[in-house]
């Protein structure tokens, strides 16, 4: 088994649940259905394909939340092309400033293929709508012989530098980990993101159990106390010479 990671950072982001009709929400971390439809596109499969969707759906996934960002609302407008008719005003909500890393578990040959397909996607990857690109390339890392706690224990922390100082006093820093229950794990929570049907005319979810644990990673920006804390150097009669 091997697992393939990705990680998930831009100025927004949107993974919808349930969302429906005019009201677009957000989940608070990325969905399988997401993620799935992210590594679908990179292989160009096409949306009607079910059979080639089962086979993707069966890999278990994880999402390790890094910096879980801000929620914030939108309100958008359209009008029809051919009428000029205004159209219901949308509600849509989005994640600013969030970083994750995902990771599906699987066969050595189907990640090895969507590895690849990360390389050179037919279609551009986006975090959850078309409107939101990533910031960095998603792809992170190919783990072979390795599961998914295990590979998001492996993981550099993602988040952005200015966050990451923000904990400059840990040395490790305590990340929540949203992971598929395995069939021995009875206590979960109830998601409907996997996926079933990527099909316009019957696009379909089912439940997914989820566990919430936690993983320890090294915090880069952390001050030691050897670490040396370079004082500016202030002369306070330069400006008076460089004046003269």
């Amino acid at each position: 088994m091997s697992v393939l990671t990705l990680r998930l950072a831009g100025p927004l982001q949107a993974w919808g649940a349930s969302a429906r009709f005019a009201r677009r929400t957000t989940e608070s971390a990325p969905t399988k259905s997401g993620v799935i439809g992210m590594l679908a596109a990179a292989r160009g499969m096409d949306r009607g394909d079910d059979e080639a969707l089962a086979r993707l759906a069966r890999l278990r996934f994880a999402v390790r939340i890094d910096q879980p960002g801000t929620r914030i609302r939108d309100f958008q407008t359209a009008h029809h092309g051919d009428t000029g008719k205004s159209m219901p005003l949308s509600e849509r909500y989005y994640l600013a400033d969030a970083a994750f890393v995902a990771a599906v578990e699987g066969e050595d040959g189907l990640l090895e293929e969507l590895d690849a397909a990360l390389h050179h996607p037919v279609h551009a990857p986006y975090l959850g709508r078309r409107s939101c690109p990533p910031a960095h390339p998603v792809r992170l890392g190919l783990h072979h012989g390795t599961d998914l706690a295990e590979a998001l224990q492996a993981e550099p922390w993602q988040a952005a530098a200015w966050y990451r100082t923000q904990r400059r006093r840990d040395a490790t820093v305590s990340l929540t980990v949203l992971r598929e229950a395995r069939a021995d794990e009875p206590d979960a929570d109830l998601l409907r993101d996997q996926p079933l049907s990527f099909a316009a005319e019957h696009r379909q979810h089912a439940l997914r159990t989820v566990v919430t644990t936690t993983v320890e990673v090294s915090n880069p920006s952390a001050r030691t106390a050897s670490t040396p804390q370079s004082v500016p150097r202030h002369d306070p009669f330069a400006a008076l010479e460089e004046s003269a």
